[in-house]
């Protein structure tokens, strides 16, 4: 099946997948494999993995759509970060400063920052 996975600054990922799997606004995490049936769902913050041929990219998303349709499954994200392009020393200091709730942050704010820091974390391993 085709995928792609785009941000607002670029293409991240644009091939063949075997399988996607991404956590979607409360619908938990799913899989979509080919000929999955259409679907549209918003994506939450969380890990995308896409499973091609003998590899795996992985990217942390932080809020999108997710399309499905004609074996094609588009990823849109707001946020979006390849696992090898991730900071992790930024990553660490912004879940250490969202805890913090440095700033203008209120909790929900806060909880939020912290989660998509978390995300980044666990993406680059």
């Amino acid at each position: 099946m085709r995928v792609e996975l785009v941000s607002p600054e670029r293409i991240l990922f644009s091939g063949e997948g075997e399988m996607v799997v991404c956590r979607t606004v409360d619908g938990g995490d799913i899989a979509f494999l080919s000929n999955h049936a259409p679907f549209l769902g918003a994506l939450d913050i969380g890990a995308v993995k896409i499973k091609t041929d003998g590899d795996e990219k992985l990217a942390a998303v932080h809020g999108g759509f997710v399309h499905v349709r004609e074996d094609t499954v588009i990823l849109l994200s707001d946020v979006a970060e390849l696992a090898e392009d991730i900071d992790v020393d930024r990553a660490r200091r912004a879940k250490e400063a969202a805890e913090r709730k440095e700033g203008d942050m209120d909790e929900e704010e806060a909880q939020a920052a912290v989660r998509r820091a978390e995300v980044r974390l666990e993406v680059a391993g």
